[in-house]
């Protein structure tokens, strides 16, 4: 975590807006939701676009999750980074591959398709852009798969920056982002 504490502090139960409740009813609420929560209409259209990328993608669980926790640590997001962990093991990453992301395609045991994955993101984040020899590496991937592909990146690194900036605390036993 780049912040002990939060510059936005997360909303307790009663200082919750109804609309806030209404959304996630009876169960748990992330510290993320709980700091969004103090622009509802924000956060309300932002889980719209939230959702396609995290549940709606055409892109693989698996190499989501993988470019979910490569823009995380380029971004030294340590909310996101924690959060994603166990969802990447879920979708399919095994904690070898994990702990070998903030190597970057460099670290052996890739897959040409994974090299090609963390080879776009880090392209994506230093210069907003996949080139052309990157995008010929991801012909396994058609084209909304690409596309979903550019836009999970853009996703979590502005996630990334809102949790940063606003110093969203991690839910205790998270694991904590790797230097």
């Amino acid at each position: 975590m780049r912040m002990t504490e939060p510059r936005v502090p997360p909303l307790s139960d009663p200082e919750l807006p109804p609309a806030v409740r209404e959304t996630f009813g009876d169960g748990p609420i992330l510290n993320i939701f709980r700091t969004l929560a103090h622009h509802p209409a924000l956060m309300k259209r932002w889980l719209v676009f939230g959702n396609h990328v995290l549940a709606k993608s055409t892109l693989p669980p698996r190499e989501r999750e993988l470019v979910i926790l490569r823009i995380g640590w380029l971004c030294r997001a340590g909310y996101e980074w924690g959060q994603h962990v166990q969802i990447g093991l879920d979708a399919g990453l095994t904690q070898d591959e994990i702990d070998r992301i903030p190597a970057g395609s460099k670290a052996d045991g890739w897959s040409e398709q994974d090299r090609a994955l963390l080879d776009a993101t880090d392209e994506l984040h230093a210069d907003a852009f996949v080139s052309d020899e990157t995008w010929a590496r991801l012909a396994e991937l058609d084209t909304q798969q690409r596309m979903d592909l550019v836009f999970t990146v853009g996703q979590y690194n502005l996630v990334s920056m809102a949790l940063n900036t606003f110093g969203v605390q991690a839910e205790p036993g998270l694991p904590t982002l790797p230097r």
